[in-house]
């Protein structure tokens, strides 16, 4: 059996919510032995790939998602900015790649972007590739000619999360639906970029909204490369700031159920970091956690600091996932056969950045 079809087989798209909960129900020492065991069969299980995220557009987003300080729904005393320039972008991505992160994300906090927002988001894209990093991009709905856009511009990710399960969705989110996300994620796919999603755990939601969500998430063909899996950053001023805190154990669990069931892909230990101690941590990177967003911010709130992350990274013997930066001559040629439209855009770009409005 060819390697490909081997790797095709070992994704099931078809896992039944009586399945995955029966996963959670395990004792906690088989669930853990069991996602050890499928994270070792495809990953070095002490290798964790870093990325750093930046915000490159802040608050005042027409959405009304309940967790987020961002929204324009909510008195959070977050400060409005505008679309970052280019050169600050390229500073930050070039920082993040001395910190060690082989991918750097940027967010921005629209329901989707404009045309001149999207023409200098594609500049950063090309010339954060060119210091030697995967870039990824979070800037909310996107159709399919922008996704080709992303696509053509060298976009390797595209950050969508699905949130929570597609029952409890509307009690956390009205301005857009769940089925509004699924089409975005399917745009990207058509695009041919790799997909980054997952869910926010903690938000109120019952345990059998935590199996869905990875039930949607494992429907996607292909599972998607990267699947982040939040805790709940509670946020003063948010509809959210009050609900009671999910126990970490459940946290755990769920990071071992989405790495059984999405066995190649990266499981991201991602926001609420802050609030775990380092056991909790290394319960995480245990039950098949292999990704970390490093830095001190995840777009507005706070996040483990570098040095605090290498001094985990050392007591647990883990070390950061390295890239292949070498390209082949065929993506090579291609992307000398793109520097053409590069030059095309460059003096339009230019006129925008002075410009370009929040």
């Amino acid at each position: 059996m060819s390697l490909a079809r081997e790797k095709r087989l070992s994704q099931r798209h078809d896992w039944t919510l009586d399945e995955i909960n029966a996963l959670f129900a395990l004792p906690f020492n088989d669930l853990l032995f069991q996602a050890q065991q499928v994270h070792r069969a495809h990953f070095d299980a002490n290798a964790v790939q870093i990325s750093t995220l930046l915000s490159i557009k802040t608050g005042a987003c027409p959405e009304d998602c309940k967790y987020c300080p961002q929204s324009g729904h909510y008195n959070t005393q977050l400060e409005k900015e505008k679309l970052l320039e280019i050169e600050k972008v390229v500073e930050q991505a070039k920082a993040a790649k001395e910190a060690g992160a082989s991918r750097f994300c940027m967010g921005a906090a629209w329901r989707s972007p404009r045309d001149k927002d999207l023409l200098l988001v594609e500049e950063m894209v090309r010339q954060v590739k060119a210091v030697g990093l995967e870039t990824c991009m979070t800037l909310g709905m996107v159709d399919g000619e922008q996704a080709s856009r992303l696509a053509t511009a060298g976009l390797d990710y595209y950050n969508h999360n699905l949130d929570t399960s597609p029952d409890y969705y509307a009690e956390i989110i009205t301005t857009r639906t769940y089925s509004d996300r699924l089409e975005t994620l399917s745009n990207v796919r058509d695009a041919g970029m790799k997909v980054c999603s997952g869910g926010i755990l903690g938000m109120g939601e019952e345990a059998n909204d935590r199996s869905a969500l990875l039930q949607q998430l494992a429907k996607l063909s292909p599972h998607p490369e990267s699947v982040p899996i939040n805790m709940l950053v509670k946020v003063p001023g948010t509809p959210l700031e009050n609900v009671e805190d999910l126990d970490p154990i459940v946290f755990i669990r769920a990071i071992a159920v989405a790495r059984i069931m999405m066995p190649q892909s990266h499981v991201r230990l991602s926001a609420g970091r802050e609030q775990m101690n380092e056991s909790t941590q290394a319960l995480a990177f245990l039950a098949g956690a292999n990704s970390i967003f490093y830095g001190d911010k995840l777009l507005t709130t706070s996040n483990p600091q570098a040095n605090r992350d290498r001094a985990l990274f050392t007591k647990l013997g883990l070390h950061p996932e390295t890239r292949d930066t070498c390209e082949s001559d065929a993506i090579h040629a291609a992307r000398l056969a793109q520097q053409a439209q590069q030059q095309v855009h460059a003096e339009r770009v230019a006129e925008l950045a002075v410009d370009v409005s929040a």
